[in-house]
């Protein structure tokens, strides 16, 4: 199953680590060093031409990615909640 994270970017859901609010995570000391670290290795995607209130943390192929997104993560989280409740039924 696949998430859609805005504009027309999908990701496979199993290929997602985490969802996480920029508001309140990246506050943290560690969450800028890791942002900005993936963001040098051109590894941040950004979905959306509005204010980001996501990052969505994925493995593609060996590799970190981050999607910034102007979803939120609480809409994310239902969505993603979704999927695994039709994967269920199957």
């Amino acid at each position: 199953m696949y998430l859609h994270l805005g504009q027309d970017v999908v990701v496979p859901s199993r290929n997602i680590v985490g969802i996480f609010d920029i508001e309140n995570t990246s506050i943290s000391k560690i969450t800028k060093e890791f942002l900005g670290g993936q963001e040098k290795k051109h590894h941040v995607i950004n979905v959306s031409s509005e204010l980001p209130k996501t990052f969505v943390v994925c493995q593609e192929q060996g590799n970190t990615v981050v999607y910034i997104s102007q979803i939120s993560c609480a809409t994310l989280r239902k969505r993603s909640s979704y999927i695994e409740e039709i994967r269920s039924l199957l």
